[in-house]
């Protein structure tokens, strides 16, 4: 039994002295595991970072034994992102959702390609463009898990126009007229993820919440464990980012509200 392909690596662990269990990502495959001997060692370590997209070439005797693993060096997403604190949490939160989540050994060829084009992007990394795309991929981790929302139209009533919100019981879109009244029991809806204009680090923020209360409360739920401590550190992360713009919103809201009595 032998197969090879591109694929992304998620994690590896040590095995004995010098090998290492990694844990890879390919379209034909999904999430695959194989021994890799010798990959804990100084000369194959670096090949088995998380974000390292690889030619892998995985055999064994049997289809449903651990199996043995070697691999090329095809493009150092982890190298790349090495020097960017932002890249490299969110490259460290992409790996540790996906090997929590995707079943084993179940194609996920969408997850696959979205992390993928996430690694590609590490060349050249614009904060703007890398964090929308890991909130969007996300997003269709949740759809090819069998969560996926449905952000086309508002809930209640039909409408496809000023959705601004995310109900966070049916992961439904919902407008801004129809959501008032109960504004805050809703999760606000960044306009990225409708394929709308521009975005700053309070839609980024807005987006990781909205994708995370399902990634939560269904994907990890259901494996019965937490969201991945790499996925928490992005949102303190993107938080941080987020935090300067929120204060001066809140100020300036205090000042026109102080304003009105007079």
């Amino acid at each position: 039994m032998e197969w090879q392909a591109p694929a992304i690596v998620l994690a590896a662990r040590p095995h004995g002295e010098t090998g290492a269990v990694v844990s890879l990502l390919t379209a034909a495959h999904g999430r695959h595991a194989g021994l890799a001997r010798g990959g804990g060692g100084r000369s194959q370590a670096p090949l088995w970072l998380p974000g390292n997209l690889v030619e892998a070439r995985w055999f064994a005797r049997l289809p449903e034994q651990l199996g043995n693993l070697g691999g090329e060096l095809i493009h150092p997403g982890a190298a790349l992102a090495m020097d960017d604190p932002l890249a490299l949490s969110l490259l460290a939160a992409a790996c540790a959702l996906a090997e929590a989540v995707l079943p084993e050994r179940e194609p996920h060829p969408r997850s696959f390609e979205g992390l993928v084009a996430l690694v590609a992007g590490l060349a050249a990394p614009d904060p703007a463009v890398l964090v929308p795309h890991y909130v969007r991929w996300e997003a269709e981790l949740l759809a090819e898990l069998g969560y996926g929302l449905d952000l086309a139209r508002c809930a209640a009533t039909g409408g496809t126009e000023d959705l601004v919100w995310v109900s966070p019981r049916s992961g439904r879109a919902v407008s801004a007229a129809a959501g008032e009244p109960w504004r805050d029991r809703l999760l606000p809806l960044p306009r990225f993820l409708l394929g709308q204009g521009p975005s700053a680090p309070a839609d980024w923020l807005a987006g990781l919440r909205l994708t995370g209360h399902f990634l939560e409360r269904d994907a990890c739920a259901s494996l019965h464990r937490p969201l991945p401590a790499a996925r928490g550190l992005l949102l303190d992360r993107v938080a941080g980012l987020a935090a300067p713009a929120i204060g001066e919103t809140a100020t300036g809201e205090k000042a026109a509200g102080a304003a009105e009595p007079a």
